[in-house]
């Protein structure tokens, strides 16, 4: 049974929602994110820890912002971005090193922003998430 389904088992059993009705409205009703935003969530607050030395030395080494990787400023620099790494197979596509900084990076800028709180992001991330959800 994939997670996602175990997601909505539950939503149902808590709303004792008949089965034959949409899943989505319940989620949102319940205020959860589906899985995959779930997992973008953590990801996302990982990487922001990450860039402001609250997380693993080792996780803060792989994610650094445009403007510090070099010896000189960008104009790339003050838009936040994440220095991303290429990588040759797809099992390397699932590192913390190459997806946290594309979904980072993916993000709207004022998401993005590493000079704000913990609570501040998690608020505006979880609000941008259930918009992007809504309209896939």
């Amino acid at each position: 049974m994939h997670l996602q389904s175990v997601q909505n088992a539950a939503a149902r059993v808590i709303t004792r929602t008949p089965s034959r009705d949409y899943i989505t409205p319940i989620l949102l009703h319940l205020h959860w994110l589906p899985v995959r935003q779930q997992v973008a969530f953590k990801l996302a607050v990982l990487v922001y820890k990450a860039l402001n030395n609250r997380a693993p030395e080792y996780l803060s080494q792989d994610c650094r912002l445009v403007g510090t990787t070099g010896w000189r400023e960008l104009r790339s620099s003050h838009n936040y971005t994440c220095a991303s790494v290429t990588t040759s197979t797809r099992f390397g596509d699932r590192a913390f090193a190459a997806t946290g900084p594309r979904l980072w990076n993916s993000l709207p800028a004022d998401v993005r922003r590493t000079d704000v709180t913990v609570e501040t992001l998690c608020r505006k991330l979880k609000t941008y998430l259930f918009g992007r959800d809504a309209s896939t």
